[in-house]
């Protein structure tokens, strides 16, 4: 049986970091995956459902959902560890409701929990822009992202409530107080 976590936030929230951090500090148990970094894997192991990607992915145009949702899905049954930390998804309604729907013909994997790591909108823009990695870590960029990312939530949020699986934690704290928070909910869980 696969237990799965899913880590959404506001760009800048941390959810990416505070994954890769439980992930080290629990390697024998918990492995870490995020969505772009499934794609481009499933591309570099040559599978059909990688060509089928490679043939979106290379002329710029999307991946499909239900694409993306299969390939999340193998990922988790093919994962090495039976408990699996994923951030970034779902990043809209019907991402969320492929995936539900995808889980209910699932006997072999259980959704534990969905974590939301809140910011404000103010920390989040102060965080992305002071780290400036790249050309997308701009305001006119980041304001899109915000929006991309909030447009969807309440909805998102109010479906993972009904079920009893939305768990939200403060990311205004260091890193090192939001990792032993959200570790420590998790280990709970299983």
């Amino acid at each position: 049986m696969k237990t799965l976590f899913l880590i959404i936030g506001a760009p800048g929230s941390g959810k990416t970091t505070d994954a890769q951090i439980i992930a080290q500090n629990n390697a024998q148990k918990i492995v870490h995956y995020s969505t772009g970094d499934l794609l481009r894997a499933e591309v570099a192991s040559g599978s059909e459902q990688g060509k089928l990607i490679d043939s979106f992915v290379s002329k710029g145009n999307l991946v499909p959902l239900e694409i993306v949702v299969s390939t999340i899905v193998g990922a988790i049954k093919n994962a090495p560890k039976d408990v699996i930390i994923i951030d970034g998804y779902p990043r809209s309604v019907e991402q969320m409701e492929a995936l539900d729907s995808q889980l209910q013909g699932q006997s072999d994997v259980v959704l534990k929990s969905v974590i939301e790591v809140e910011v404000s909108e103010e920390v989040a823009r102060d965080r992305v822009l002071g780290r400036a990695r790249g050309a997308d870590d701009n305001v006119e960029v980041f304001n899109n992202r915000m929006k991309v990312y909030l447009t969807p939530l309440q909805e998102i949020e109010s479906f993972y409530s009904n079920k009893n699986l939305l768990h939200k934690i403060n990311g205004e704290r260091t890193i090192e107080e939001i990792v032993a928070d959200m570790q420590s909910f998790i280990l709970q869980q299983l």
